[in-house]
């Protein structure tokens, strides 16, 4: 093999690893918010639990309110009843006391349906502090976690754009050249082995003399159809023009 083509061959890894680096790198982000967004979620669904919880309670003690009034109405009524020597307005007052009695009865209804409705309310307040609490401390560990990778993940990163420079300085000017155009358009993978005769990189099938070129390793050989630089493999299968 060719001493250029080994050194693209190192300059290659090492270019496939700079990018598996930053994709993991670019993955924490979307990893952080993901994780606060659940968190987010979980403390939106307690205050929807807690603000529906006191609505509830707001609305007991309109009831109680409206309660205490009629109550209220039924005792003037009754001093009103009292002091009275008309009959006719004696049993004006009654309707008017059994009327107040009839909507507490429906208020008191009311007020017992609610108490009901909070009480589930509370339950799941319970529940869903207990679920927050969970959440809060997994988030936690979580993010810790993930601030731990971004960390080594910049460091490791930061190491293998350092050596680049020097594993491509030794590729020399004229490979170097080739690889880089090439990169651009295939990505990662542009030194590729032959294998069976065909491209490692398109897979196409090679013509005879430029699998024999490649063999021969005395210059750098490209695919025809591709463009990928060639190498020789072990388990090349010779194509020999008749």
């Amino acid at each position: 093999m060719l001493e250029v083509i080994e050194k693209l061959l190192i300059l290659q890894e090492r270019d496939r690893r700079i990018l598996q680096l930053q994709r993991e790198l670019e993955s924490v982000d979307p990893q952080r918010r993901a994780v606060l967004t659940k968190a987010e979620r979980v403390e939106a669904a307690l205050e929807n639990a807690r603000q529906k919880a006191r609505h509830l309670e707001g609305e007991r003690k309109k009831l109680e309110l409206e309660v205490s009034a009629r109550q209220e109405r039924i005792e003037r009524y009754s001093l009103q009843q009292f002091q009275t020597k008309k009959n006719e307005e004696y049993r004006a007052l009654t309707r008017e006391i059994d009327t107040c009695k009839a909507e507490i009865v429906k208020l008191e209804d009311q007020e017992l349906d609610i108490m009901e409705q909070a009480e589930v309310a509370h339950r799941a307040i319970s529940d869903l502090a207990a679920n927050a609490a969970t959440v809060k401390e997994e988030s936690a560990r979580q993010l810790a976690d993930l601030a731990v990778r971004e960390d080594t993940l910049k460091q490791h990163l930061a190491e293998a754009i350092e050596g680049r420079s020097t594993l491509a300085e030794a590729a020399g000017e004229a490979g170097l050249a080739i690889y880089e155009r090439l990169r651009k358009n295939k990505g990662e993978r542009v030194v590729v082995g032959v294998e069976h005769g065909a491209c490692g990189g398109c897979h196409m099938r090679l013509p005879a003399q430029v699998v024999l070129e490649c063999r021969s390793n005395q210059s750098i050989v490209t695919c025809p159809n591709c463009g990928r630089i060639l190498y020789y493999t072990g388990e090349m299968d010779m194509a020999v023009a008749e």
